[in-house]
């Protein structure tokens, strides 16, 4: 079974939760939003991913729809899991179409990139928190 929470803090200073297995995401591709001195893209929100994102993304250069499995990435389809970087989250965002954040498995250093106040604003919420 894999770990679902991390030794390193997510943007409220308690563990980083894994963000999504399947699709498998994270820069180093173990479901987390870890990062390091390798990820120049800080990829640490993690969103569930909009349709509204992704053609965003896609007309902004990034196609995150369209399967690449040389670098194991599925291609995304809304609802999925998605670790995604810091400054193109901020650019959706100011765009308005900004993908839901799961804060508890956000690392912590978005918030070098972005005010907590806003990710807060766009939390992904289950049905069991209300």
């Amino acid at each position: 079974m894999k770990p679902s929470v991390s030794s390193e803090q997510n943007v409220f200073g308690t563990p980083l939760q894994a963000c999504c297995f399947e699709p498998l995401t994270g820069f180093y591709r173990d479901g987390f939003c870890h990062t390091g001195p390798m990820d120049r893209g800080m990829h640490t929100v993690c969103v569930v991913v909009t349709d509204g994102f992704l053609t965003f993304s896609r007309a902004h250069g990034n196609d995150l729809s369209t399967p690449r499995p040389e670098y194991r990435f599925p291609g995304l389809q809304p609802g999925d899991r998605w670790c995604l970087c810091a400054s193109r989250w901020l650019e959706a965002c100011q765009a308005g179409q900004a993908p839901l954040v799961v804060l508890e498995a956000t690392h912590e250093k978005t918030l070098e990139v972005v005010p907590l106040e806003l990710l807060v604003q766009h939390a992904y919420r289950t049905r069991k928190e209300g």
